[in-house]
């Protein structure tokens, strides 16, 4: 069994011994701390939460809004929901914060705790640190029966959410409408298959076909949207002769797209299109994670503007689009951040912009592809002996590295000219993650497999 506690929540599998997986007492005491956590930071007794359709979600909630109550917290909750949506139902409800009861991309026996501040954002590594402080001394109390708090259940964010991506001046109905696509989609059997398909239809797409879309958490395949994890959409699109089809994860804030042949787009490749199209139409600059494809530079910089990269991780990606004015970013997992609906990752906002931008292009979605730059990545780790330095390792590399530019902001990246390694510690395991990324796959590897040789010849491997 498996319990992580990190600065933007706890997760971790359902069942077995607390301290050691997502147990009930866990749930309980995490949930308490953030509970105290925003009361002391905000002043305000009111949090969001909504939930993603896992089978232990019903369980989860309950634990987490019993908690909350007990604490004299009222809570809003938006039951079925996702967690875009959810992070923009804080602000608008007035709430100090808010928890989505989602693992993501996790298999189904995991579960998670996500937090967000009152601006409805992932709260950052000072606060985290804060909660997780609070719970393992069990810094809180709870309220007298007088004072318990009320629970209120809201089913309309899905329309707002909704309205609100319909209102952006980008999204353009009438022209996804013209273009009468005909898309399939993959909701792995969780929230998705109730969202997704709803703004389909609010935006003009007459031909639907669903796959997975019954919100039961019996996830069919392994939910993080890959290509080895898609096969049935690719087949489904082929058959019907469809224009694409879509696929989100359980919490639909990933999204990629496969084309009409059955091949994928490529998830790293989603931010890039829609930041393409927001950038014809804005002025301005953008962000991703050290990790995700230099495609996006590319486009950036042939638009005419700038574009620059931030830490691993959606928090650190916003505080970086805050600090250079970027009107869109992301990461290369599908993740699209577009600020002028809010500050993060919203599958169904990246829909309704790359569907404009497809139904404008009047290409088909495999010639929109072949339209940008063509990079491929290549994923490997090395496991290294546990107490190892891999902070004087890194700083070895980053010496023997000196002349070609780097960055040190997240681990070590060094940006060859025509590829780049990126070498991340493991805060769990003793290892080190490589991405890297080259014009071939070949390259790719190739560059990856010198870095790797490197670090087995420093460490005697």
């Amino acid at each position: 069994m498996t319990l992580i506690k990190s600065i933007s929540g706890i997760r971790g599998t359902i069942g077995g011994q607390p301290g050691d997986a997502f147990t009930p007492i866990d749930i309980v005491k995490f949930t308490a701390a953030f509970g105290r956590f925003i009361q002391q930071e905000t002043g305000i007794s009111k949090l969001v939460i909504g939930r993603d359709a896992r089978i232990s979600g019903e369980m989860v909630r309950n634990l987490v809004v019993g908690t909350l109550q007990s604490m004299g917290i009222d809570v809003v909750d938006l039951g079925l929901s996702t967690t875009p949506t959810v992070e923009i139902a804080v602000p608008q409800e007035g709430a100090g914060g808010g928890i989505i009861l989602t693992a993501s991309h996790n298999p189904a026996q995991w579960n998670a705790l996500k937090l967000l501040n009152s601006a409805g954002e992932f709260i950052n590594d000072a606060q985290g640190r804060q909660v997780l402080d609070m719970a393992e001394n069990l810094d809180f109390d709870f309220a007298e029966v007088s004072n318990l708090g009320r629970v209120t259940t809201d089913n309309s964010y899905l329309q707002k959410h909704i309205d609100q991506i319909l209102a952006l001046p980008l999204v353009d109905v009438e022209a996804i409408r013209k273009a009468d696509f005909k898309i399939a989609v993959d909701a792995v059997n969780s929230t998705g298959g109730v969202f997704v398909p709803a703004l389909l239809a609010a935006l003009g797409v007459g031909t639907i076909h669903e796959i997975y879309c019954e919100p039961n958490g019996l996830f069919p395949h392994n939910p993080e949207p890959l290509a080895e994890n898609l096969t049935d959409l690719s087949a489904l699109v082929v058959d019907k002769n469809a224009d694409m089809g879509i696929a989100v994860d359980p919490d639909v804030d990933r999204l990629c797209f496969v084309m009409e042949d059955g091949a994928m787009f490529g998830e790293e490749y989603t931010l890039v299109a829609v930041a393409d199209y927001v950038l014809q139409h804005t002025p301005g600059h953008t962000v991703s994670n050290l990790s995700s494809t230099r495609a996006l530079r590319d486009v950036t910089i042939n638009q005419g503007f700038q574009y620059h990269a931030a830490a691993v991780g959606e928090v650190n990606v916003v505080t970086k689009m805050k600090e250079v004015g970027a009107v869109i970013g992301g990461e290369g997992n599908g993740g699209v951040i577009y600020p002028a609906i809010h500050y993060g990752r919203d599958a169904l906002a990246g829909i309704a912009l790359f569907l404009t931008h497809l139904a404008k292009s009047r290409k088909r979605i495999s010639e929109l592809r072949a339209s940008y730059p063509q990079y491929y990545m290549s994923k490997n780790k090395i496991t290294l002996t546990p107490g190892l330095d891999i902070d004087g390792l890194l700083a070895t590399m980053q010496q023997r590295y000196k002349d070609v530019p780097h960055s040190t902001i997240d681990g070590l990246k060094i940006d060859f000219e025509q590829e780049w390694v990126h070498l991340r510690k493991s805060n769990t395991e003793p290892i080190i993650r490589i991405y890297s990324e080259g014009s071939t796959p070949e390259k790719a590897q190739a560059i990856a497999r010198q870095i790797m040789e490197e670090i087995q010849a420093i460490v005697g491997i």
